[in-house]
């Protein structure tokens, strides 16, 4: 019964996958790595958001420095006297009672205002510009994130094309395996058990063709998402993996020669370090005497009625500096700055764990890299040894001195060796791509190593010259 479901699934499967492929038409777009990098990054919401971010704080920046100039405003004001002030004025052993002041009084006028030393806010205008930086960071990290996760599901979709073509070619063998076979029987020259297990080596090697068809369909979907383009839309990727043997070769790092100065988390810590030491100066200049400048200039009218044409307006002018200097504070300041150290301490030790970790990473990244290095080497023989094997035992098998068992080990044998080859290519992309982002390697330097050109990275690195030619 779990046979029975398990033929029905795949079919659905490559039912699903030929509708699919029907659907879209016969256009398709055939896209190289460096075409998805280009859709995803202008596609990304990501990657828009974190740009959106570099003009807010390109913005604040420049409000900030605004606090440095005067400060030039233009006031009004309208008083209506509902209840004039009496005086009483004696003369003698008389009162006499005086109302003062008008009915109707107006003012307007200018005003300025303009720091002249205010050290804390000078210190705050530095932190302005270090948080443009960190949004600037932030951006890279966006990017770098997007092309690494673009990079390896390329890599996958080219890994299913090729697992797909492995296992179109092994059900083909199998099925003219079975028709050599089928013929043989029908002259008489072998039992019909080897013509039920040939047959039965084909529908079996049937099932993997559907199942690679689906795995090769869901691969350029999570492409598709990643690049930000509509799933139906139908896409290729460019090549195979053996076009990327080339970039194959050793790569041995040192643990203290590990260079991570360009690695985006550690740059962002670092300039994060940097607004706390600088946010610590400007809360010290708290501590500091300000001085400002004022100046006015108004205009005052007077009136008992509301013919407002007819007013006389009286002008004056005041200019003023004002000096202030603290003096207690509740403590407040002087706890503020001791926070501020806990949260320098607190960024230190983050600095610490969060450069172990990425030296742990590139440590992993660098043992996968040399694994998947032997790995294709061995592969790249076994491949060439089981073709070799299998050409010779199916001759064999045609004049009589091989049995139809010993053709269906030799196919096997083939089968799982390029698969190991194509699974050792696609290892090492991955771990090199999860190297280049641990390192912080930027999308100029992965378009700079190109076909026939060594690998110069932006960091010291010591590269054994191992380099693996193309199959073309």
């Amino acid at each position: 019964m779990k046979k029975i479901l398990k033929f029905i699934g795949l079919g659905v499967a490559a039912m699903l996958y030929a509708s699919s492929s029907f659907a879209q038409g016969a256009d398709t777009v055939a896209i190289t790595l460096k075409d998805a990098w280009d859709i995803a990054l202008s596609k990304s919401l990501t990657v828009m958001v974190a740009d959106k971010e570099i003009d807010k704080t390109g913005y604040e920046k420049k409000g900030a420095y605004a606090s440095l100039f005067p400060n030039v405003a233009f006031s009004g004001s309208y008083q209506r006297t509902i209840k004039k002030q009496t005086v009483v004025m004696k003369m003698g052993d008389r009162e006499q009672k005086i109302s003062m002041g008008t009915d109707n009084n107006m003012s307007g006028g200018f005003s300025a205002s303009m720091p002249l030393v205010n050290v804390a806010l000078w210190r705050s205008l530095d932190i302005s510009g270090k948080s443009v930086d960190l949004a600037v960071e932030k951006a890279r990290q966006s990017r770098q994130d997007l092309i690494n996760q673009v990079e390896q599901a390329f890599y996958t979709c080219l890994l299913a094309s090729d697992l797909c073509n492995v296992y179109k070619e092994n059900y083909s063998n199998a099925e003219e395996s079975y028709r050599q076979t089928k013929a043989k029987y029908e002259s008489g020259r072998v039992a019909k058990y080897d013509m039920i297990r040939a047959e039965v080596n084909m529908q079996n090697a049937e099932p993997n063709v559907y199942d690679s068809q689906n795995n090769l369909m869901l691969a350029l979907w999570q492409l598709k998402a990643l690049m930000g383009v509509n799933l139906n839309t139908n896409i290729k990727c460019v090549g195979s993996l053996s076009d990327y043997a080339y970039q194959m070769q050793k790569i041995v790092m040192a643990s203290d020669s590990i260079d991570l100065s360009a690695n985006s988390t550690l740059r962002q810590l670092d300039i994060q370090d940097e607004i706390l030491d600088k946010t610590y100066k400007m809360q010290l200049a708290q501590y500091y005497p300000t001085l400002a400048a004022t100046a006015q200039y108004n205009w005052v009218s007077m009136s008992n009625d509301l013919k407002i044409f007819h007013y006389t307006w009286n002008p004056y002018s005041v200019a003023a500096l004002s000096l202030q200097i603290p003096i207690f504070s509740g403590f407040q300041k002087m706890n503020t700055l001791r926070q501020t150290k806990v949260q320098q301490q607190q960024l230190d030790l983050q600095k610490e764990n969060a450069r172990r970790g990425l030296v742990v990473a590139a440590k992993q990244s660098l043992s996968s890299l040399e694994t998947a290095l032997k790995q294709y080497k061995a592969a790249k023989a076994t491949v060439e040894g089981a073709q070799t094997g299998y050409d010779i035992v199916l001759k064999m098998y045609e004049v009589g001195r091989a049995t139809i068992l010993e053709v269906n080990d030799a196919r096997l044998a083939l089968l799982q060796s390029k698969l190991n080859l194509n699974q050792s290519i696609h290892s090492y992309l991955v771990a090199k791509s999860s190297l280049d982002l641990v390192l912080g390697v930027d999308r100029a330097d992965k378009e700079n190593f190109g076909r026939g050109e060594q690998w110069q990275p932006a960091r010291p690195l010591i590269i054994k010259n191992e380099e693996i030619p193309s199959e073309n």
